[in-house]
């Protein structure tokens, strides 16, 4: 009797493969992104303290926004995009009301460069999803 040893898309091996691609992916893309921010938009240092911030709760965010969708993808594409982006705004939402003034962030920086990691990266998500 012979076991097949490599992992199909329905398998946990599969699901930590495509998560570990995902995050591989969107930490590249997200420190790029902050890099530019940090050195050509927002180049204060009070700023470049925001852009990090919110570029860890956009690493977290999106990881478990990536694994719901793939968990859920092969019954229900649709609510599972639908419960990733719920995810999304709420963490915006959060973050604009209570996050940035806990944190003592500068507003302006910490809120779109957070929009700007989460658009960018989702649209690489659905390479890692199939």
């Amino acid at each position: 009797m012979t076991t097949n040893s490599q992992s199909t898309p329905h398998t946990s091996g599969g699901m930590l493969k495509s998560l570990a691609g995902f995050m591989g992916a969107q930490v590249v893309i997200v420190l790029v992104l902050a890099v530019i921010m940090q050195r050509f938009i927002w180049t204060s240092a009070d700023a470049a303290r925001a852009i990090q911030a919110s570029a860890w709760l956009a690493v977290v965010v999106q990881a478990f926004t990536f694994a719901i969708a793939r968990l859920v993808a092969r019954q229900q594409v649709i609510a599972g995009w639908g419960l990733g982006v719920l995810l999304r705004f709420a963490s915006v939402a959060f973050w604009a009301f209570l996050g940035i003034k806990a944190l003592g962030l500068v507003a302006g920086p910490a809120l779109l460069s957070l929009v700007v990691f989460y658009f960018v990266s989702t649209l690489v998500e659905p390479l890692f999803l199939n």
